[in-house]
């Protein structure tokens, strides 16, 4: 199909008002990049960039086709060799259509008990694809600690198994929203729109035949992430939410974190969308509008509107999620919420059988009324952690950040060290660069004297100049190592982060501050205004380091480590939809034991389409060049800034 056949089916099929397209050649497909509008919170039709998603049909978009109908899948059976079999019958609907309010078919799949009792159900929302899809456990080494005997395969990637909560008398809703694989429209990102259309879906759900009435909402990750702006609609059906890790501000927690436009992750996610339409450019948007607008505060989940019970789970470590899970957790409105905060990785965590077990619990209490004593649930659980010794799980407390903590400052010193007094002469200490090639950092040391906590947030004060360019892209980690100095290993097995530190970024002509959002140890900049850096201009800039909790036993160090920023690739391919997943060819599930005489459809494989690898958005600048110089002494006040509690003494 030539491009000029293609604009008129755009226009009718799936909605797009196009306004221009870029075309690139020499594909085996065309790639296109739209200009169009999406629904924001105060503006019906805001411009917005599009890309094509990929083709349902390409290997790696992991797609079984469109098949719909009802199957009962036997007690027993499996979806896939060496996974759990059923641990009851379930009627299975595949391809169920749902509309949304301006007439957009979307499709779920469920799963329910097969007695003809009303049941509550739990969606989870994603535009991952109902069964497998483009991203799977199988991608990343040794499924990321999930075993494949602890799971049927009949999940969503990151969210609930039917084969569990089915038993337990629940349905599980996998819907692909809006634009994904065969629902029409065009995928969007987090705000209005998706929120607008989950409330739909919601409400549908609980008009259901087989429904009680009583919706929930589950899963991790971009499934969490959906959850905050779900859930501030207020669907009157909807009874709870249980967000696993999922940032709640789309700009700073990830896409022009620190003001600094960082399209990689997303971009590398984008990639794995696959439909019959568009998908919302995020990544081309954040490199395009990189100060604060209405189209990023569409992506602030409007976190005071919750009120439903939600049980948070959040970690360290998580370089995405971990602020605004934390976020979520103190900012909505709820007056049933707890927190409990874990030392590994949102998947293995996600899928523990005791986790389970507890979310069991919690939805046991909110979408049934059992009277199971859930509310005597701590209200935060605490992970404090203990390299080189052992992490403290489960350490009750009554709010987040917990109470009792001192602030303490700790001054940039000679000899790249940090003590608790300035230093009453004035001296600097730099590392230089070229681009965007990092040369060097500069850490400083504090060797704590006493058995020490430091639980929460961080932040460094510093004045900073930039010799040879009018901008920095900094950022800034705070890491605890032995009395050497010696960083310990780290066997956590955190999905994106390799390190156990709490981390900010900053573009320093970015740093104005919302002087009415800050507080002392969480700045909050306004994003809404460059300031360059002339030459000789010495600078304050505070950074925000995300939370974290660590133990320092005496003689241990705390390390504050000031580095250059580097954009990371947009180009990089991190391996999802290439796993080859074997499926059913059809009814689901199977009894024998090996799949020798069960015909099996093989999903993945392959390299990235040509046309979605070719509308990527390019890597970022570097604005870092020169010499970055950081002043401290007389009357540079440069710190870091953070809580400490003495356990042994209290």
């Amino acid at each position: 199909m030539k491009l000029s056949d293609f604009l008129p089916l755009l226009f009718c099929t799936f909605g797009v008002m196009l306004n221009s397209v870029i075309a690139y050649a020499g594909q085996n497909d065309t790639a296109q990049i739209v200009n169009s509008t999406l629904r924001i919170y105060g503006d019906d039709a805001y411009p917005v960039t599009y890309r094509r998603a990929a083709p349902v049909a390409a290997p790696r978009s992991r797609y079984p086709g469109f098949n719909p109908g009802t199957y009962i899948l036997k007690e027993g059976t499996i979806h896939r060799k060496g996974a759990k079999p059923l641990a009851c019958d379930i009627i299975f609907e595949r391809d169920v259509p749902m509309t949304l309010r301006d007439g957009t078919v979307m499709y779920t799949d469920v799963y329910r008990p097969v007695d003809n009792e009303n049941v509550p159900a739990i969606v989870a929302w994603s535009p991952y694809g109902k069964e497998v899809g483009g991203q799977w456990l199988d991608d990343v080494p040794g499924r990321s600690g999930v075993p494949l005997s602890e799971v049927s395969e009949l999940q969503k990637f990151e969210g609930p198994d039917p084969a569990y909560w089915v038993s337990k008398g629940y349905a599980i809703l996998n819907p692909d929203p809006r634009g994904a694989y065969s629902s029409e429209g065009n995928i969007t990102y987090w705000g209005r729109q998706l929120a607008e259309d989950g409330y739909d879906f919601i409400e549908w759900a609980a008009e259901q035949e087989w429904s009680s009435g009583k919706i929930a909402l589950s899963g991790n990750s971009w499934l969490a992430v959906c959850q905050w702006f779900i859930a501030a609609e207020r669907p009157p059906h909807l009874a709870a939410i249980a967000p696993w890790e999922g940032l709640s501000d789309l700009y700073r927690d990830i896409s022009v974190r620190g003001g600094s436009p960082s399209p990689s992750f997303l971009e590398m996610i984008t990639t794995t969308f696959a439909g019959q339409g568009f998908v919302e450019d995020q990544p081309r948007m954040s490199v395009n509008n990189n100060f604060m607008n209405p189209y990023w505060k569409d992506k602030i989940a409007r976190l005071t509107e919750i009120e439903v019970p939600a049980y948070i789970v959040a970690s360290y470590t998580n370089m995405l999620h971990t602020r605004g899970t934390f976020a979520g957790f103190r900012d909505i409105s709820s007056d049933n919420k707890w927190l409990r905060v874990h030392n590994t990785s949102e998947w293995p965590d996600y899928y523990n059988p005791a986790h389970v077990a507890e979310l069991n619990q919690f939805f046991d209490r909110y979408l049934k009324d059992i009277d199971n004593k859930w509310e005597e649930t701590p209200t935060v659980r605490l992970a404090i952690l203990d390299p080189g010794h052992s992490d403290e799980l489960d350490r009750p407390a009554t709010s987040w950040p917990p109470p009792g903590q001192l602030k303490q400052r700790l001054f940039l010193n000679n000899n790249e060290s940090l003590r608790r007094t300035m230093p009453i002469e004035r001296a600097e200490s730099s590392y230089q660069l070229s681009g965007s090639s990092i040369s060097d950092s500069i850490s400083f040391n504090y060797t704590v004297p006493e058995l020490t906590e430091t639980i929460g947030y961080m932040k460094a004060h510093l004045w900073v100049e930039a010799r040879g360019s009018d901008d920095m892209e900094i950022e800034v980690s705070v890491q605890k190592a032995d009395e050497n100095g010696n960083f310990f290993a780290f066997s956590g097995g955190s999905e994106s982060s390799s390190s156990i530190s709490a981390g900010g970024k900053m573009r320093v002509s970015m740093r104005d501050l919302n002087k009415r959002r800050s507080t002392d140890l969480e700045p909050y900049q306004s994003f809404t205004k460059q300031l360059p850096l002339h030459a000789g201009e010495i600078v304050p800039v505070d950074i925000g380091l995300w939370p974290i909790a660590l133990r320092f036993h005496p003689g241990e160090q705390l390390v504050f480590t000031i580095s250059a920023l580097s954009p990371q690739s947009t180009e990089m391919d991190g391996g999802f939809g290439v796993a080859s997943i074997p499926v059913p060819l059809s009814g689901s599930t199977f009894l024998n034991e090996t799949n020798e005489s069960v015909s099996m459809l093989q999903l993945g494989g392959g390299p990235i389409t040509d046309f979605v690898n070719a509308q990527r958005v390019s890597t970022p600048k570097s604005r870092n060049n020169g010499t970055h110089v950081f002043h401290y002494g007389g009357n540079f006040d440069s710190y870091l800034l953070i809580p400490v509690s003495h356990p042994a003494s209290s």
